[in-house]
This record gives structure tokens, sequence and C-alpha cells, in this order.
């Protein structure tokens, strides 16, 4: 099978696994779905990639172990932290105020948009099919590199995701931003690792046909995090609900690369 036919078929299982979550958050009337859907959808081509690929059998094992655990590892964060129906729990804000502002025509927008993360896992998964393509001997330096990176990535997220959990149940901390561990020098380690993440990619694409390709990745994902998705909806947000102190929260910490806060009178 060439690599345009691959494509394709990512393209349409994600699809078909849109159109399906589509009509679940219809019914829930929570489109946060789709995050879990993305997520799961981009660890499945990975996998079905390094299957169906002719590179190195080692870097093909790599690019399932790396995808996979990526995936697990997000799916299950995204599910019990905003997904799961639990007491209490409401939309995910980002999808709260499209559905109110979209109003009457929410719901084919919400296909709309919906398909439209279909067509980014067909995009984003490029990088994963470069990877499993690659014939040249296994492990190399970049195999080395590209576990490196993934293992930091991953442990770095999950650091950030269970650090912000327990700032947030401490009540004390209600209505302020969370300054300890990871997020004292960035104001979104989350992003920063899973961005982090898309590294591995290009390692493992490393001299091999078209490895230059995967350097897309980390690319759109940074522009998809700094500029669209990412942080300018979740900024908005917080200072909505933490007003003043998130505004100096801003003005003391880097928003995204990690790096010493500032200092009173904006010092470092």
């Amino acid at each position: 099978m060439v690599p345009y036919e691959r494509i394709g078929w990512v393209l349409a299982g994600s699809a078909a696994l849109m159109a399906a979550l589509w009509l679940v958050q219809r019914r829930t009337r929570d489109a946060g779905i789709v995050d879990l859907g993305w997520t799961l959808a981009m660890g499945a081509a990975g996998v079905a990639y390094a299957a169906t690929g002719d590179g190195h059998p080692w870097r093909r094992g790599a690019v399932t172990a790396i995808a996979g655990t990526w995936s697990i590892r997000l799916a299950w964060h995204l599910w019990t932290d905003r997904i799961r129906p639990r007491p209490g729990h409401a939309e995910d804000g980002r999808y709260a105020e499209l559905r109110a502002r979209w109003g009457d025509g929410a719901e084919a927008r919400f296909l709309a948009f919906f398909l439209f993360q279909a067509a980014l896992v067909a995009v984003l998964s490029v990088p994963h099919l470069v990877a499993a393509s690659n014939p040249h001997e296994a492990p190399s330096p970049w195999d080395l590199v590209a576990l490196g990176v993934a293992l930091t990535a991953l442990l770095g997220a999950r650091a950030a995701d269970a650090q912000l959990a327990a700032w947030r149940r401490d009540p004390a901390n209600r209505g302020r931003a969370c300054r300890t561990g990871l997020w004292r020098y960035s104001r979104h380690p989350n992003y920063f690792f899973e961005w982090l993440h898309w590294f591995a990619w290009p390692a493992l694409a490393a001299g091999g046909p078209h490895g230059w390709v995967a350097l897309g990745g980390p690319v759109l994902m940074l522009l998809l995090i700094v500029k669209v998705t990412g942080i300018p909806p979740t900024e908005a947000r917080a200072i909505r609900s933490r007003g003043e102190d998130y505004r100096a929260y801003q003005r003391e910490t880097s928003a995204f690369f990690p790096w010493f806060p500032r200092r009173a009178g904006g010092a470092r």
C-alpha cells in the first residue's frame, strides 16, 4: 500500500470516529469528547503506520511504543480530568463558549469542527508515517534521541498535570493561578511538554526518505498551541475567572517555554 493510500485510510477512519463522537456530544451536550477522539486517533494512526510500514523493524517498534504510550497517557488524563461524567461535571469552557456563541447553528458547526479534527489527524500523523518508513539501520543515535525526547515529554506532561491537580484540590487556592513546580517557570508546562513530544518524530525519521517532512509536526503544533486552540482561549478564560491574580501571573511567568520567573519590577 502506497503512503497516500495509508493516509487516506487514516483520514477515513478518523472521520468515521469523529462523526460518531459528534452524535455522542449531541446527546451529552459535551463537545470535549473531541479531544479524546483526536488523541486516540493519533495514537491509532501511529500504530497502524508502524504495522504496515516498510522501515526498519526496530524503528517501527519505537513508533508503536511512542505513539501508543503518548496516546494512552493523554487519553486517560482527558477522560479522568475533563470528560468522565460525575457530579458537578460541566462541558469544557472552550466548547461551552463556542456553543453559546454559535447558538442555533451550534450542531452544524460542531460537526464541521469534529471533521476538521479528523483532517488534522491525517496531516499530523504524516511524521509518524515518515518515521515508520525509515529503512536505515537501527537503533541509531537519532533513535536514542527520539526515545529520550519522548520519555522526557511523557514524564514532564504527567508531572505538570499532577501538580495542577494537587493545586486545585486545595480549597485555599480557589481563584488563584498555580505557581508551584513546573508552573512556576511556564504558564502552560503541560502544553510545552506535549509539544516537545513531537520532536521524537523528526529524530526517528532522520536520514530516511523525506525525513525533513517530519519537522512539520512540531512546527504546526507550535502554531496551534500558541496561536489558535491552546493558549489564547485558555488564558482568556483564566483572566475572566481569576482576574488580576492571573494578570500578575502573566507578567511574572513565561507563557510557554520554561524560564525563570520575573521579579517585581520586571527583572528575572
